[in-house]
């Protein structure tokens, strides 16, 4: 499984991105997909999850900023991230889990800075 992340970059405090992840497989209905991030020096952290059947969880400090998607048509997931803060800039990785077998996309660069 590849999984391949889009979307990153630099944007002012109080903005949106959207970032997206293809999976060079279907990934319905095997596989739970997630975003991590890790800043610098710190550990990764689960940013949002979503099962194969729609249900989603959130980290506390994204909870009514961002939301997790997925189209199974297109085998991508998404991101759409709002009201954006310096703290969530990091570096932003795909996840895709099936039972014990976890892969990961290589990560998107998100900085946001004034």
């Amino acid at each position: 499984v590849q999984l391949q992340a889009f979307g990153g970059g630099l944007v002012q405090p109080g903005g949106s991105l959207r970032l997206s992840c293809a999976a060079s497989v279907q990934i319905y209905p095997k596989y739970a997909m997630a975003w991590y991030r890790q800043a610098p020096g710190k550990e990764r952290e689960l940013v949002a999850g979503i099962s194969s059947g729609g249900r989603t969880n959130y980290a506390d400090s994204v909870k009514g900023r961002f939301t997790i998607s997925r189209d199974n048509g297109k085998n991508t997931v998404y991101v759409q991230m709002n009201s954006l803060a310096p703290e969530d800039t990091a570096a932003y990785y795909c996840n895709a889990r099936c039972g014990s077998a976890v892969y990961w996309g290589q990560g998107t660069l998100v900085t946001v800075s004034s």
